[in-house]
């Protein structure tokens, strides 16, 4: 019960003597007011999302160090985050002199309470310490406050898990290695109090000094009477100098105050780019939740005009474009990079040049998929970078070299293996589909040949091919662009070979043999082993049997035309697992959030509940939203269906809550879905502003009865890019019941495959 208040606490507007000033709230609540960043904290299977405070697209992150919201005990207070979902790096423990015991760990667990968190505030009550911390971070830098019960004195202990760390007057330096990768990260920490002793312990101690190895740990004792100790550090991956220069910009000195409400007036900045206006403080709040998540990733790395890149483990200069990684593009592609392009375009732009930097400091030179502070690690399928390029491209970007872009994502698509989690360089597999333009599948039992296949991944056939064939219509539009009219229309022939896997007699895609057989027997539910990666990936063909976003009209047309496609949608909405829960999802963990055989809690499904769209029922699409927000997205601890990956789910509800959503990116229009809210403004900087306004605004409306698109009736499903940054107004006229004949016509279907 008390964790509960504690929760329904935080999702109120706070108070408390703990934070009084720092997280006191104007009468009228601010954006950032709405965040709660316990939603989604324990996941419904796999992992969950984590209470992140950090600044927007900042290299520093924390958060509290324990499984889930469950956890009893936190490890020790978090330094520094090195990647998403990534365990802490260093890590600060303190205890009472009196304590004896805790000299001989050097990591201290503590049981909590009265834990309040922010995006840019933490503050704990640490129950057998008896001490309340507060925590604000900057940038680069982060400030603790921590004040004991006990007054008899009390040692901080800061550990690195695998690195060195020394004293260094009244401040303590050093690095840790992050896992096993040649990327270190270092640390100046400083205290506003002199220690009265210092001592190593763990690792290998070499002197009185300096401790090294794993565990190496530094401990500062402070004399009785002493209550309160203020501690601030900076964070470097170039140097332990660097690091102290970060934190002198950053933080003058040790008022936490000062460094909360800074960072609080940054988040009302960047979340109100996007205003909603309503009666439903819930959905606002799952809203700015969501959009707040989306900040999270990528991360600015530049420091003082220079960055380190795993890439070539080398220094760089950044020349005034800073630089950005810890991506996970196959997520955010569909909608977290799209959304960036609307609210944040310079930094977009930063981001396609920084994909440039990596590639340049590669020997391959081919575009990074997964790229992370310890570089990249080629994870997942395919090669979506060239999406972000061509998305940023056709709706307005500069700024970026478009040539230099298309040779590395050639590179990435056509050199490189397209075997799931692999930077090998293309073989056999490779040769097969350039020649027959799929990904064979390997029958049952039969035993994998090809070396550059991930042993638990697999071939992933069906969603490898379908990932490369939108792939390769990237490539073909950004041909276009660069004049190179024989690539274009190879990379365009090459993006129908969908087509090759789809099975005409069951209309579902298919996985294929080397000689070109379907595999038989085949189950769509259950065939392809664990997260169905021997013929799918993660998802069953449930999922990918919708994954051509490139050429939705055709796949319509596959399907058998407009009718029998709804039907299928519906179909797959309505079919039951099949088996108990337990076995489906021994089987596919990824797949959870199901309605049918329809997973919410994966990304390749988010574009799904909008292809109503592209057969003249949009009705349906508006219905369907406003049905998987409310079951899947809340303002709970379980309120995120699946893994949230730093953003690419959360921009999903972003676009959805306000009423739109890039189906396609590369292609510059929005298909309508059902907004959430009675007004939203978006600010597209230089002085405009785009506008949904709902007439007849109501829980219970969800439904479009006619549209207006400034002041001129709107009967098409969609609109594009240059209509939304123009600025302007486009209002919907709602009713709770549904408008089928509205945007039904042929002629107000949203375009497909090309604008041309």
């Amino acid at each position: 019960m008390k964790k509960l208040l504690v929760f329904l606490l935080v999702t109120s507007t706070l108070t408390g003597s703990s934070c009084q000033q720092t997280c006191s709230t104007p009468n009228e609540k601010q954006p950032v007011d709405y965040v709660n960043p316990y939603i989604g904290n324990i996941s419904h299977l796999l992992v969950p999302t984590y209470p992140t405070i950090h600044l927007p697209n900042s290299m520093l992150r924390a958060y509290p160090e324990r499984a889930d919201y469950t956890g009893n005990q936190l490890y020790g207070l978090p330094v520094a985050v090195t990647s998403h979902r990534g365990c802490s790096a260093f890590n600060l423990s303190i205890a009472n002199l009196s304590d004896k015991e805790s000299i001989n760990t050097p990591v201290i667990l503590y049981s909590y309470d009265n834990e309040v968190i922010k995006p840019y505030y933490y503050s704990v009550f640490l129950d057998e310490l008896g001490a309340e911390v507060k925590f604000s971070p900057s940038h680069q830098s982060a400030i603790y406050d921590i004040t004991l019960s006990k007054k008899d004195g009390f040692k901080l202990l800061l550990n690195s898990k695998n690195g060195e760390l020394k004293f260094d007057g009244n401040a303590v330096t050093g690095y840790q290695q992050i896992d096993n990768y040649s990327t270190n990260i270092y640390i100046y920490l400083e205290t506003n109090l002199t220690p009265t002793k210092k001592s190593v312990l763990g690792g290998s101690g070499l002197n009185s000094t300096v401790a090294s190895g794993k565990n190496a740990c530094v401990i500062l004792e402070f004399e009785e009477n002493t209550p309160q100790i203020k501690v601030r550090y900076g964070i470097s991956f170039i140097s332990t100098e660097q690091a102290k220069k970060n934190l002198y910009r950053e933080i003058f000195d040790f008022n936490l105050e000062k460094v909360a409400q800074d960072g609080r007036s940054l988040w009302n900045e960047k979340l109100g780019k996007i205003k909603v206006t309503g009666d439903n403080d819930n959905d606002k709040t799952i809203f700015y939740t969501a959009l707040y998540r989306t900040y999270e990733r990528m991360i600015c790395i530049s420091e003082d005009g220079q960055y380190y890149s795993a890439s070539d483990e080398k220094i760089h200069k950044d020349n005034g474009s800073p630089f950005y990684t810890d991506d996970w593009i196959w997520d955010t592609y569909r909608a977290a990079h799209p959304l960036h392009v609307i609210i944040e375009p310079k930094m977009e732009v930063n981001i396609i040049n920084s994909f440039l930097r990596m590639a340049e400091q590669t020997p391959n030179f081919w575009m990074p998929t997964f790229p992370e502070v310890t570089g990249d690690s080629r994870r997942m399928n395919s090669n979506h970078g060239v999406a972000t390029v061509i998305d940023a491209y056709n709706k307005g970007l500069r700024g970026f070299d478009l040539k230099k872009a298309y040779q590395a994502c050639k590179g990435a698509i056509t050199e490189k293996t397209l075997a799931p989690w692999s930077g090998m360089k293309a073989g056999k597999l490779d040769e097969y589909y350039k020649l027959n333009g799929y990904i064979p599948a390997l029958c049952e039992g039969e035993k994998e040949t090809i070396a550059e296949v991930h042993h638990f991944e697999r071939r992933q056939p069906v969603a490898v091919t379908l990932g490369t064939v939108y792939d390769e219509w990237c490539l073909a539009q950004i041909a276009k662009q660069l004049n190179l009219k024989k690539d274009y229309e190879y990379f365009l022939n090459r993006s129908l070979n969908y087509r090759k896997i789809f099975n005409t007699e069951t209309r579902f895609f298919h996985p294929r043999d080397e000689q070109g057989n379907f595999l038989t027997p085949f189950s769509y539910e259950y065939s392809g082993g664990i997260g169905a990666r021997n013929t799918y990936g993660e998802n069953n063909a449930w999922i990918y049997r919708w994954d051509v976003p490139h050429n939705i009209a055709d796949l319509v047309k596959l399907m058998g035309g407009s009718e029998a496609f709804v039907g299928e949608l519906e179909r797959m909405y309505n079919k039951p697992l099949g088996k108990s829960k337990f076995e489906f999802y021994a089987q596919l963990p990824d797949q959870t959030g199901n309605v049918g055989q329809f997973s919410m809690a994966n990304e390749p499904s988010m574009h799904i509940p909008y292809l109503y769209n592209y057969a003249g029922q949009p009705w349906r699409t508006q219905k369907r939203i406003h049905t998987l927000m409310n079951q899947w997205f809340r303002n709970d601890l379980m309120g995120v269906p699946g893994d949230e990956d730093g953003g690419g789910m959360s921009a999903f509800v972003v676009f959805s809550m306000i009423g739109f959503y890039p189906v396609t990116p590369g292609l510059p229009i929005y298909v309508i879905g059902s907004p959430f809210f009675e007004n939203v403004k978006v600010d597209l900087g230089n002085n405009k502003t785009f506008e949904i306004q709902c007439i007849n605004y109501g829980k219970e409306n969800k439904y479009i009865q006619s549209a207006k698109l400034n002041g001129k009736d709107w009967d098409k499903s969609w609109f594009t890019h240059e209509d939304l940054m123009k600025g302007g107004k486009l209002e919907f006229t709602m009713g709770n019941v549904a408008n089928k004949k509205w945007a039904s016509l042929p002629a107000t279907l949203p375009p497909s495959y090309n604008m041309d």
